[in-house]
């Protein structure tokens, strides 16, 4: 739930649009970080209103600055920097991001029932949804392997921040130094990392998101 100072601090945050076109995915977009999510609400005056969502998750070039760029029928209609919340038609659209993509994409009604945004289909989420569909099973096994990557790294990492801390003499004094098990050489450090990197990321791909994985793996 919303509340209403988050809202206050989400209406500073956004400006007008230019009224520019949205510009269609490019598959190269899919690694520069960009996401395109639409949504179709109820009619509006007779009308179906599409609403899409253009985020570049790892900032924009201009100032690295991460905004999520609203459009009402292809017009750039409001520009936020993230978190977003945009009023619309029967409620609000919620987009949050992490380091690693689009975390939260929601409409939410003013009843307070959520829907996901349905990604574009040329862009990483849209493909991931595909591929997800066309093959479920393996794509299980995908997500599976993901979350098993970030609990490794996040116990490796652990055991290896223990040993240092535990030495800070106050610690030491009424704790005793704990001696990790585990001494990892360089290479396999950097190996997990990015591990747990591309992790975060397929989980992205799939608009999902836990504070400790996902956060670790950031």
């Amino acid at each position: 739930m919303v509340t209403q100072w988050q809202q206050r601090r989400a209406a500073r945050r956004r400006t007008d649009g230019d009224g520019s076109p949205l510009k269609r995915f490019r598959w190269w977009q899919v690694i520069t970080g960009r996401s395109l999510l639409h949504l179709e609400p109820a009619a509006a005056e007779g009308r179906p209103v599409r609403y899409s969502v253009d985020v570049r998750y790892l900032g924009d070039s201009s100032d690295g600055a991460v905004r999520a760029r609203l459009y009402r029928d292809g017009r750039q209609h409001t520009v936020s920097k993230v978190p977003a919340i945009f009023p619309v038609e029967g409620g609000a659209i919620e987009i949050a991001t992490s380091g690693v993509g689009v975390k939260r994409a929601h409409y939410v009604t003013d009843d307070g029932t959520e829907r996901r945004l349905v990604p574009d289909p040329r862009s990483g989420e849209g493909r991931r949804a595909r591929f997800q569909r066309d093959h479920p099973s393996v794509s299980r096994f995908v997500g599976a392997v993901s979350v098993v990557v970030l609990i490794i790294g996040i116990g490796v990492n652990l055991l290896q921040i223990l040993e240092p801390l535990s030495r800070i003499p106050p610690i030491a004094e009424n704790i005793g130094v704990f001696v990790s098990p585990i001494h990892l050489p360089l290479w396999l450090n950097i190996t997990l990392a990015v591990a747990a990197a591309l992790a975060s990321w397929e989980r992205a791909l799939r608009l999902r998101y836990h504070w400790l994985l996902d956060g670790a793996g950031n």
